[in-house]
């Protein structure tokens, strides 16, 4: 038993499409994902290092690469259905975390499952590391929803992600790095003239000023 499967395995994130059973203009696998969640994740983080706050980059690029690595084995799940109930997400990350474990177990050498088990866990904790990948990760899904709304779009559950992704981004305003996104990036994001560009001003400024 070697590593081959774990190799061979991140061939396969990237035939898995993010919100999969929806029209879309560009598709998006978990495998890009992961590479923007963890370039935005390094920009959040020198920002917070900018303003005298110490990352743990070893930390912060190991949660970012791996956090979608679950997703291999029950694909990607549309936001607004994970997140439906408490209980809904809270058995979806047991399952992922049990079939993650059992991948590991099953397919890596011994002195490597202590490490994986490590590596591939939930990274969104409370540490400034897991804090940071929990807006990365929204900040790239509310690029991706922004992308099909500004093409044209006409499924509502784009705007639907948009506003939650924005929403889960401001319950980390505490951090520079938030502050930052909302004063330099989202204006940036806004100010172009796209298709729905007056309701998604409207709808982000109306979360911004909750």
């Amino acid at each position: 038993m070697g590593m081959h499967q774990y190799i061979k395995s991140l061939s396969d994130l990237e035939s898995i499409i993010r919100c999969p059973g929806k029209f879309k203009y560009e598709e998006h696998s978990v495998a890009a994902h992961s590479f923007k969640v963890t370039k935005i994740a390094q920009l959040l983080g020198t920002v917070e290092e900018q303003q005298g706050n110490t990352v743990n980059w070893r930390s912060l690029y190991e949660k970012a690469l791996n956090h979608d690595y679950s997703e291999l084995f029950i694909g990607d799940i549309k936001t607004p259905v994970k997140y439906a109930t408490p209980q809904l997400r809270e058995m979806l990350g047991d399952v992922e975390e049990s079939m993650t474990e059992n991948f590991i177990r099953n397919e890596m050498p011994k002195e490597f499952q202590a490490i994986y088990s490590k590596r591939l866990k939930e990274g969104k904790d409370e540490t400034l590391e897991g804090q940071i990948l929990s807006v990365a990760d929204k900040v790239d899904l509310l690029y991706e929803s922004f992308g099909e709304i500004q093409k044209g779009n006409p499924e509502n559950i784009f705007a639907e992600i948009y506003e939650e992704s924005l929403k889960t981004i401001l319950r980390f305003s505490h951090l520079s790095s938030v502050q930052y996104f909302l004063s330099d990036i989202l204006p940036d994001l806004l100010s172009g003239d796209f298709t729905n560009q007056t309701q998604l001003q409207n709808i982000s400024q109306r979360i911004v000023n909750e």
